[in-house]
């Protein structure tokens, strides 16, 4: 089976609030509310405003194999006092079949409640802005009995919480359509406005939309309240908590673009032309008939270039209509990965016209490319096989949490994109908007993925309480926010779900899923991602693509893992390959390699792959697991062993690493630390030494070598002490001390250079890497001093927004000393302030905004915030000499490439109050 696929969009938000410009009769207006909301978390018990009535909790066991097969059942009990049927209907426009539409109930509930009224004071309440974690400044909990263990992060995500603003309505709003654009609400968000209950969402994930028109009083003020619940044991990882992505304030003609109503389809495309589908749909939410007029013109950085015929569209009150036009596009600029393609954007302007009068206009951003699954030569962007070279990303920005900041999720990207990363899958929910149209500008390819559970849960308050409920909704919600982005490639719908084990019955439900997403989207393969059901069952013969976690390489198949129980599965890319010769194979997720930066133990493991122990590679008493990149999750098997799985199979189109940056929760494999061990990348944003072998394999022309273990081991004078080299070459030659220890060749499937009988003596370690028999690139390590002074660096040297500064504890010599854990002060002058300190530490539970920040393994971070003008950033230990950076804060709105209807800070009105 092949799929020809194609598609578009693009571009990025802004961080911070913003005033609208004055509303011009007919046009649609996007009002950024983030800006000035009062915040209030019960301490003790929530009111009695539920969404349903959950199961008692009865086992709160944290900590489970994260292959553990999924089990919980049951669903939420929709009680005399829970809001369920008011908030269903929220769904109604995401429901096919009319007939299984909600019917909103008679009554108001929670409308005399204090917090919803008007006239409540919360001026004690805190102030705060929008993007907002309630859970992240902490403290952490540390007790083995924690309400939220490392599971999800041990952070104070649990608990009700209220957020209020109030908004003021010019007057000419009135006949107008207002809506409530919610971008992410941790989780079962229920919104009252001016007291009236308007309804919400429950999934934590998913951009919704409330119709705040029957409530709203233009020309005066009107207050919008939001309940938020967030219950403790109903996620695997760390979720956040709040109102945790952008908010917006949608005005519009009563005829206009629906929500996410464009959708841009490219076919036939090549270098001289590409045929562009356009389908767009209209509401009509006015009280009588209107013929429409739509014209859609497309433009090319700022130039236009084509345009649709125009369509017309007669719309009865109330009613919905859509329209299909194409255009050939000649010699158009391709859409692609970077370094052999570039990824150039259009954008399609679309004007709704009523009575000779525009009231709309819908900017669509998308890109020009074709996608087509090969079951041989994997995917192919335009014609052009790329291999993917992908990593697993959570959504938390790690010391900032969930609430979402475009320049934190850019130096993700940067980074990743430095070691050879082409690919994206999100796990295992869909993302902030804005990183997919940073996906889009720097040209990743993206496997977007919603559901980690479906009616089998995972832990007993998850999604699968309503998955029956709210399945479709947020399925097709997802796909119709995210299906103009070129970067997205395939959906995935689900990640290894406990429907895996129940034969045809769990087929079925993949079957339904699928079934939805291609009506939504026939352009892109839709999957859902394996670690137990095989070749021979039902469930893998629903998917477009086969997504394979782990399976490929085998789980638990080798003899260091013999002993452990779980999924034991023999390699299985041939027996995948034998049952389904049409369909493409891709490894959705791989390795869950085990590490923590600069810590290394010993003796280390004769072999290729081990699972961690505190006999192999780990040490429970500081948490720490060995950084010779060869100790894994009881499921997962070392980048080496993984190399080697892919290359005797070049059929399977590449990996998904797990994963590319640690992440709060889920700390595998010692959960009463707070954060993950299985990034390249650590939770500060510092490579580890396994960034550089799979730099040394995806970037194979850079010239690149690098040396493990630090040599700094007073400790173990005397004693052997192994060291490997990962390099892009193909064979190199260590030196100690000016002396050869021998010059080593790759051999087959052989992916790193091996010295383990070296006997360590102070000094200065080098190697010297060839390619092809010529010198290729060095590397050196020297014995560090004691610590002796600071050195800060920032990321940039300007900035609009953030500025990620790390800290090195130096010798006297300026050798970067890398088992300094020394304490360090951070002060700040000048208008800026310190938002939060890391070091990567997943046992660190000094609270994230705290001034004060132990070292470790030589390294520090302080992430801070500025103003318009100069600050000066210092750091402090005592006993060294201390270290300043200045950095300088630009005017302007934080992200530069603003999303399409996105205002400007200078567009303003005083008509759209925000008030502080």
């Amino acid at each position: 089976m092949r799929i020809q696929v194609i598609n578009k969009y693009s571009i990025i938000l802004i961080v911070g609030f913003i005033i609208a410009a004055a509303p011009v009769h007919g046009q649609r207006q996007r009002l950024c509310i983030d800006g000035g909301w009062r915040f209030m978390r019960y301490t003790g018990a929530p009111d009695s405003l539920v969404y349903d009535e959950r199961p008692v909790v009865t086992d709160r066991t944290d900590g489970r194999v994260a292959d553990t097969r999924a089990t919980e059942s049951g669903v939420a009990i929709a009680s005399g006092r829970a809001l369920k049927a008011w908030i269903l209907p929220s769904g109604n426009d995401f429901i096919a079949d009319p007939a299984a539409r909600h019917v909103r109930p008679p009554g108001n509930p929670g409308g005399d409640f204090l917090y919803v009224r008007p006239d409540f004071d919360d001026r004690r309440w805190s102030l705060v802005d929008l993007p907002h974690d309630w859970a992240i400044g902490g403290p952490f909990y540390t007790t083995p009995d924690a309400v939220v263990g490392g599971g999800m992060g041990r952070l104070p995500v649990n608990g009700v919480a209220w957020y209020r603003r109030k908004l003021v309505v010019p007057a000419s709003a009135r006949g107008r359509r207002l809506y409530l654009d919610i971008d992410g609400a941790m989780s079962y968000a229920m919104v009252w406005l001016n007291g009236h209950l308007v309804g919400g969402w429950p999934y934590g994930y998913n951009s919704f939309r409330l119709d705040l028109t029957p409530y709203v009083r233009p020309g005066g003020d009107n207050q919008l309240a939001i309940r938020i619940d967030n219950p403790a044991n109903s996620s695997r990882w760390y979720p956040g908590g709040g109102l945790y992505r952008h908010v917006w304030l949608v005005t519009l003609a009563p005829v206009h673009v629906a929500q996410w109503g464009t959708f841009v389809r490219t076919r036939r495309v090549n270098a001289s032309s590409a045929v562009v589908d356009l389908s767009v749909q209209v509401d009509n939410a006015s009280a009588v008939s209107k013929r429409v007029r739509v014209v859609t013109e497309v433009f090319a950085s700022g130039r236009p270039v084509a345009v649709f015929s125009p369509g017309l569209l007669t719309l009865g009150a109330g009613e919905k209509g859509s329209l299909v036009r194409s255009v050939t596009i000649r010699k158009p600029l391709l859409w692609g990965p970077p370094p052999a393609q570039q990824p150039y954007l259009y954008e399609a302007v679309t004007r709704v016209i009523v009575d000779g009068a525009e009231v709309d206009t819908y900017r669509t951003r998308f890109g020009i490319r074709s996608v087509t699954f090969d079951p041989v030569r994997g995917v192919l962007v335009n014609g052009v096989p790329i291999r993917i070279q992908g990593v697993n990303q959570h959504a938390d920005l790690g010391a900032l949490g969930m609430a979402f900041n475009f320049r934190a999720a850019e130096r993700q990207l940067d980074l990743l994109r430095e070691m050879g990363c082409n690919a994206i899958r999100l796990a295992h929910n869909p993302p902030a908007p804005e990183l997919l149209d940073l996906t889009d500008r720097m040209g990743f390819l993206v496997i977007d993925e919603i559901f980690d559970c479906w009616y089998k849960g995972k832990t007993p308050l998850d999604f699968h309480l309503i998955f029956g409920d709210w399945h479709e909704p947020d399925l097709r919600a997802f796909i119709r926010r995210d299906r103009n982005h070129p970067s997205v490639i395939e959906w995935s719908f689900g990640n290894e779900v406990g429907e895996q084990y129940t034969g045809e019955e769990g087929a079925a439900v993949a079957r339904e899923l699928h079934d939805i997403v291609r009506s939504e989207d026939s352009t892109r393969p839709a999957t859902a991602s394996m670690n137990y059901a095989k070749p021979d069952m039902p469930f893998p013969g629903v998917m477009d693509v086969l997504s394979l976690n782990y399976q490929g390489e085998g789980i638990r198949d080798a003899p260091a893992y013999a002993r452990l129980r779980g999924i034991k599965t023999a390699p299985l890319y041939f027996s995948f390959r034998r049952q389904f010769p049409f369909k493409m194979i891709q490894s959705s997720e791989t390795a869950s390699t085990l590490s923590t930066r600069g810590t290394f133990i010993f003796p280390v493991d004769s072999g290729i792959s081990a699972p961690v122990s505190d006999s192999t590679g780990g040490d429970a008493s500081f948490k720490y697991v060995s950084a010779y990149d060869l100790y894994t999750a009881a499921f997962g098997a070392s980048p080496d062993k993984v190399f080697a799985a892919q290359d005797r199979h070049p059929f399977v189109a590449g990996e998904f690493v797990w994963s590319g940056w640690d992440y709060l929760g889920e700390p595998t494999p010692y959960y009463s630390a707070r954060s993950s061990y299985s990034g390249i990348i650590d939770l500060a944003g510092f490579k580890k030494d396994r960034f550089y072998l799979y730099q040394s394999r995806w970037r194979p022309d850079l010239a690149m070598a690098h040396i493990l273990p630090h040599w700094t081991w007073p400790s173990r004078v005397g004693l052997v002490t192994p060291v490997h080299v990962y390099t892009s070459g193909d064979e190199a030659e260590l030196f100690l001390n000016g002396r050869s220890l021998g010059r080593r060749k790759k051999g087959a499937f052989e992916y790193r250079l091996r010295w383990d009988s070296v006997i360590y003596e102070p000094g200065v370690l080098r190697v010297v890497a060839y390619k092809n028999g010529k010198p290729w690139a060095t590397d050196t390590v020297r014995t560090a001093g004691a610590p002796a002074r600071l050195q800060l660096i920032a990321d940039r040297s300007s900035t609009r927004d953030l500025s990620f500064i790390t800290v090195r504890v130096l010798d006297s010599n300026g050798v970067l000393v890398p088992q300094a854990s020394c304490d360090i002060h951070f002060e700040v002058s000048g208008p800026g302030e310190i938002v939060a300190t890391d070091n990567g530490n997943p046992a660190d539970m000094v609270a994230f905004p705290s001034p004060e920040r132990a070292a470790f393994s030589g390294l520090a971070l302080v992430i801070v915030r500025g103003r318009k003008g100069k600050i000066v950033v210092t750091a402090k230990a005592s006993g060294l000499v201390s270290a300043s950076v200045t950095v300088e804060v630009t005017d302007g709105p934080a992200d530069v490439h603003a999303s399409p209807h996105m205002l400007r800070r200078s567009d303003r009105s005083p008509e759209y109050q925000n008030p502080r």
